[in-house]
């Protein structure tokens, strides 16, 4: 009677869609920004992708191995996880720190918190801020046709002028798998259409940050400083495939809704008030610390049950 009992961690699959397929769809999703990456920023950007992906499979099995359990990584989550964390990496990075972002990934953030379904944190962005902290130079250096320079997010905080259609399109300076917001809006559509996310969390993230901005950003209601905001600095990347991670979001409904006015305020924070001009990846890995406090909060009440009154009448 006592394993009627036992919850599994989620994801809980309710259909026949099993975790393989929503990966496999992910990856597809991917796919525009991925190739419009390489495109944009070389060979090199191609070859972080790849050991990405190749670092943190080979660490999911290897780990598995060693402490004897099935292996997972045909499931493909530790495919999403290496090319997340690729898009998120600069194009000049070196190598052997992306295989060492893949690792830590794996290791630490997803398997020693019992692997998929057991982790607290999106494991690339939980990677990518390991870097970030450990290789500060590197992890913020970025180039674009040969030159090094400052993102558009950058020079927009420090009062330039920033072409929005470049950002829009992706002709810009920034991380692999950021700079083409198009290509990116491109594959949440396909998500959507496909039933693997909806819009109550990036739609509740964006039109939050879009209110923090207008109110906090000391441009009003500028359309192309709004346009610039949102198509810089990952927050499409973030909003639509990294916010949405079914294991580190909210699974009620109006928990979801709070996760994301969570997200924009954070990112609004960090942006407006906070050194740096990005504030995607912090934002999404506090807000993932808050998803048990959230779901506490809003979970639904049983039909049935009514609240107890104080005095003890109900």
């Amino acid at each position: 009677m006592s394993d009627l009992l036992n919850v599994s961690s989620n994801p809980h699959v309710r259909d026949k869609v099993d975790t393989q397929r929503i990966m496999l769809l992910v990856i597809i999703s991917l796919l525009p920004a991925t190739v419009f990456g390489i495109f944009n920023f070389g060979i090199h950007s191609l070859i972080l992708v790849a050991v990405s992906i190749i670092s943190c499979v080979l660490s999911e099995y290897v780990f598995e191995k060693i402490v004897h359990k099935k292996s997972t990584v045909t499931d493909l989550s530790a495919v999403v996880t290496g090319l997340l964390l690729a898009l998120n990496l600069p194009p000049t990075l070196p190598v052997w720190m992306a295989a060492l972002g893949g690792v830590f990934a794996i290791v630490v953030v997803k398997m020693l918190f019992g692997g998929l379904g057991q982790n607290f944190m999106n494991p690339a962005l939980g990677a990518r801020c390991f870097l970030l902290i450990s290789f500060t130079g590197p992890m913020t250096t970025f180039a674009y046709d040969g030159v090094t320079g400052a993102t558009p997010l950058a020079l927009l905080k420090a009062g330039e002028p920033v072409d929005t259609m470049a950002m829009l399109l992706g002709t810009t300076s920034g991380t692999i798998g950021e700079t083409s917001a198009l290509c990116l809006i491109i594959g949440a559509i396909f998500l959507i259409l496909c039933g693997v996310i909806d819009l109550k969390i990036p739609g509740t993230y964006i039109l939050t940050f879009v209110i923090f901005i207008v109110l906090f950003g000391g441009h009003g209601f500028d359309t192309n400083y709004i346009v610039a905001q949102l198509c810089g600095g990952g927050l499409m990347l973030g909003a639509f495939f990294m916010a949405t991670d079914y294991v580190t979001s909210p699974i009620t409904p109006n928990g979801k809704i709070l996760f994301g006015i969570c997200l924009g305020v954070l990112t609004g924070l960090f942006r407006i008030f906070g050194a740096s001009a990005e504030g995607v990846s912090y934002a999404i890995i506090f807000s993932n610390l808050l998803v048990p406090l959230i779901e506490r909060v809003t979970i639904p009440r049983a039909f049935g049950i009514v609240k107890e009154k104080k005095g003890g009448d109900k």
